[in-house]
């Protein structure tokens, strides 16, 4: 892969920025924009002049809307890709495994599966028009891996089950009071600041930083094992008509019914 269509990936000094680029659909994913985010940490991976990454969005208005929930409503999938495979599960192990910190510039919404790309970054900085929140059960879907096991263990249970079980929107400035951002500063200077910090990891130890990286990691690599879980019940709930209402309800602008998918169960 050598042409990016949905991301943009630049290299500047000891700094990697990887910019999703779908403004028009929110900088929603789809099976290629995951392929090719893939391809651009790998690339940032085994550059060895690169010490960080910054993961940010194309505009104001989006960081990232998760899956592409319009692309699911009308093809019932997120797209065709070169492997054949829908690989958000590796993209988020990715994350992790690379061994140089990852920021998340957020400059707009970081909602859904967006949401949980900037919650497995090692940081997170924040516009102060930027939101977070979750809408997996309300449009059919969900993350019960890293996106929830990991997010109760950054801000609480108590905050964590709030977040997917309402479906709310959460500002800035919340957030930062949550443990869910690093820092909060206006939007002209996100990725100026992004840029700061990813400078300064730039001066220390990579072997150190590497390690420090894997030791936190550590604590948590377990999750692993409920994200593959989770993500392989994904694919079966998005396919049934429970998860199938819950896209075609968003695709058409309207309230999904629920209702006869409630069980005593």
């Amino acid at each position: 892969m050598t042409d990016y269509e949905d991301v943009r990936y630049e290299v500047e000094g000891s700094t990697a920025v990887i910019t999703i680029d779908r403004p028009h659909r929110y900088n929603a994913f789809r099976g290629r924009t995951v392929e090719e985010l893939i391809h651009a940490f790998r690339a940032a991976w085994a550059d060895r002049a690169v010490q960080a990454v910054i993961l940010t969005g194309a505009g104001e208005k989006a960081f990232c809307t998760g899956g592409d929930v319009k692309q699911r409503a009308e093809t019932g999938d997120y797209g065709p890709t070169e492997s054949g495979m829908f690989e958000i599960g590796y993209l988020h192990k990715l994350i992790r495994d690379i061994p140089k910190p990852v920021i998340a510039a957020v400059n707009g919404v970081a909602i859904g599966g967006g949401h949980v790309l900037h919650v497995l970054c090692d940081l997170t900085i924040a516009s102060e028009t930027a939101r977070f929140g979750q809408a997996g059960p309300r449009v059919g879907s969900f993350d019960a891996g890293f996106g929830s096991a990991y997010l109760a263990r950054v801000v609480g249970e108590k905050r964590a089950r709030e977040i997917w079980y309402l479906c709310r929107q959460y500002d800035a400035h919340t957030a930062e009071r949550w443990g869910l951002v690093n820092a909060v500063v206006p939007a002209g200077r996100l990725l100026d600041e992004a840029k700061v910090w990813a400078a300064e990891i730039g001066e220390k130890s990579p072997t150190a930083i590497r390690f420090l990286k894997q030791s936190f990691n550590a604590d948590t690599d377990h999750q692993a094992g409920l994200s593959n879980l989770a993500m392989s019940a994904l694919d079966l709930f998005t396919a049934s008509p429970e998860g199938l209402e819950g896209a075609a309800a968003f695709a058409e602008k309207r309230a999904p019914d629920f209702a006869s998918h409630v069980t005593g169960h």
